[in-house]
């Protein structure tokens, strides 16, 4: 049973992408409650890192499922 190279190569690729997000949206998630907590006077901008934050969540779970699909689709070909 061979492996498709090149979605295994594209499924690393998103693997890396992945860890990158795993890591920076957690960051942002802190960065965003400590802003709300420190900054009285600018509270648009404590919100528009926190809504950042969110999306790059949303998008970090988005590309989970899609990274496991195409290894998926790599080591089983279809």
């Amino acid at each position: 049973m061979p492996v498709n190279k090149g979605l295994l190569e594209k499924g690393v690729k998103k693997l890396l992408l992945l860890i990158l997000l795993l890591i920076v949206s957690p960051i942002t998630l802190n960065i965003a409650f400590k802003a709300l907590t420190k900054m009285d006077d600018s509270l648009f901008i404590a919100y528009g890192i926190l809504a950042l934050a969110v999306v790059l969540i949303i998008l970090t779970l988005i590309l989970a499922f899609k990274t496991v699909k195409t290894f998926l689709e790599a080591l089983f070909n279809k």
